[in-house]
């Protein structure tokens, strides 16, 4: 009988949502003795197909109290290993039938869609297999492997490939049902980014006089925002068509390493005043962008793993862990300067006798503070909370909200940190200019 708490396990995998697209995958095992190993998940339609390659297969029972190097498998049920497909729903009511006892492995349920057992490679005598299997029940299916013969290890590699037919052309989807619109939706808001990259460069060109090296550094956030939309429209676009995504996941991957560090970068910046209040960071501040800078990139790493291993690969579930601390980690960090900031111009309001300019800097960098906690809020916990309860043919729906927040974002942070004439967040008067000079040299004794 498969132990109960491995199925207690795989069933809260199952219930998790999807962090990955899914894509032609090939998943290597060696020696495995695990009873339930999850592969993949797929959203499909009423013309849906898998196709599972096996190669290299060889089975070998192992007995560590008396091992047996003649051991054999073939005495053993091999109808009781194999491959199926359930959804979360389903798998569930696996739980219970073998709870009550009415069966010992998930492959002799009624409630999953078997896909192949290992009693039909001619008593084992076959090394490889190869089929194709239409699927008409539209749903949210994870690919599961079942070994529920103890001791018996299992060697072999599994090529699977999940895709739904377009209802007009025929032409096979490799994108899971509920996100095949990607590739256009990405598309599109690139097209923003592209005009809002250029609205910003005519500002930065019109309003050179009043331009501070922190405008350069919003365009430079902006344009790899939209480079990074780019790579996702296409990376996504080559996984519709063919089921990989041809080297653009590297380059999303990069645009997106980048694109992560220098908002954060940025938001630092804004929160610290720098340019436009003053020229310079101060120690705490420049810790804060050394603590921010790493965890990024060990941020983006996690990202990259769960992404090319799948939900299910090895140790998938802790570099997603990884990935939330982290960025929640990150996100917490750039709110000290900005609370930094929103004191020093209180304590400045009521010292230096210009009440009125600080006080409308204090309402400016209040109102960001807010902002980007909302920000903080919407794209990590309201996202995934939507991705999590909306259907799976709707998941797009959680992308377009995300990124709609961010663009929203955006536009907040480069309407109020504009280059504007007679702007009093930018003025730098000559007594903030000789302090900050002094500053500097205090720094450089």
């Amino acid at each position: 009988m498969v132990p109960f708490p491995y199925l207690a396990i795989i069933f809260s995998l199952l219930l998790l949502p999807p962090y990955t697209l899914s894509e032609t995958r090939l998943t290597t095992l060696r020696s495995d003795s695990r009873p339930i190993i999850p592969l993949d998940e797929f959203g499909f339609t009423h013309s849906g197909n898998l196709e599972l390659n096996g190669t290299l297969l060889s089975l070998h029972l192992h007995n560590p109290t008396n091992p047996n190097p003649n051991s054999n498998p073939d005495s053993n049920d091999l109808s009781l290993v194999g491959f199926f497909l359930c959804t979360a729903e389903s798998w569930a009511r696996v739980l219970d039938q073998i709870a009550v006892n009415d069966i010992v492995c998930p492959l002799q349920s009624d409630v999953v869609l078997p896909v192949f057992s290992f009693d039909r490679l001619n008593n084992g005598g076959l090394t490889e297999f190869n089929l194709s299997v239409p699927i008409h029940n539209p749903n949210l299916f994870s690919l599961v492997f079942a070994n529920c013969i103890p001791n018996l290890r299992i060697s072999m590699d599994v090529y699977s490939s999940m895709y739904n037919f377009n209802s007009k052309t025929l032409i096979r989807d490799y994108l899971s049902a509920g996100k095949s619109n990607l590739p256009a939706i990405y598309f599109s808001i690139a097209l923003i980014y592209v005009t809002l990259s250029l609205i910003w460069g005519f500002l930065i060109y019109a309003k050179r006089v009043v331009v501070y090296k922190i405008h350069f550094f919003m365009l430079a956030v902006l344009i790899l925002k939209t480079l990074n939309l780019f790579c996702e429209a296409e990376d996504k676009s080559y996984i519709k068509r063919t089921g990989t995504a041809h080297g653009w996941d590297v380059l999303f991957y990069i645009f997106s390493f980048l694109k992560g560090i220098t908002l954060f970068t940025l938001i630092v910046l804004i929160g610290t005043g720098w340019s436009f209040l003053k020229p310079y960071l101060q120690d705490k501040e420049k810790r804060v962008l050394m603590i921010v800078i790493p965890l990024q990139v060990v941020s983006n790493v996690a990202q990259v793993v769960v992404d090319e291993t799948g939900p299910y690969g090895e140790d998938s579930d802790i570099w997603m862990e990884v990935f939330l601390v982290i960025d929640l980690i990150c996100c917490c960090a750039v709110l000290f300067p900005i609370v930094w900031s929103i004191n020093n111009l209180e304590d400045a309001s009521r010292t230096d006798g210009k009440v009125k300019v600080n006080l409308l800097k204090l309402k400016l960098f209040r109102h960001y503070y807010v902002v980007v906690i909302f920000y903080i809020y919407f794209t990590r916990v309201i996202v995934y909370g939507l991705e999590t309860i909306t259907s799976y043919r709707y998941q797009w729906t959680s992308v377009v909200a995300g990124e709609l927040g961010t663009l929203v974002f955006y536009v907040f942070t480069g309407y109020n940190f504009r280059p504007k004439l007679h702007n009093p967040y930018f003025v730098v008067d000559d007594e903030e200019e000789e302090a900050a000079v002094e500053m500097l040299s205090v720094d450089e004794d």
